[in-house]
């Protein structure tokens, strides 16, 4: 008997504000700014993406162009996502290893 599988997508399992919290929480502390604007886009997905384009006050186009693999979206439109998305943003200092 062949194993069925199908593709995994983060989207249906970001359902909850905490498990969106904590997944953001992860590519942050990764760093890589490529992998912090796919997870936003893939919450933005998530979220529903016509609506965060609209409270961010972007195109939906826009918003999926900048948060595409090729993309590269500026500081203030990741600033008025994650606003969009009910979010904020904050810096805390290192804990001492």
């Amino acid at each position: 008997m062949a194993l069925k599988t199908t593709k995994w997508d983060v989207t249906q399992h970001l359902d909850t504000e905490e498990k969106i919290a904590l997944f953001l929480e992860a590519v942050f502390e990764e760093g890589d700014p490529a992998t912090i604007a796919a997870a936003i886009g893939e919450v933005a997905k998530a979220r529903g993406m016509t609506q965060i384009a609209k409270d961010a006050g972007l195109s939906r186009e826009n918003l999926y162009r900048a948060l595409s693999a090729e993309g590269n979206p500026e500081f203030g439109t990741v600033m008025k996502v994650i606003k969009a998305m009910g979010f904020d943003l904050r810096v805390t200092p290192h804990k001492a290893a």
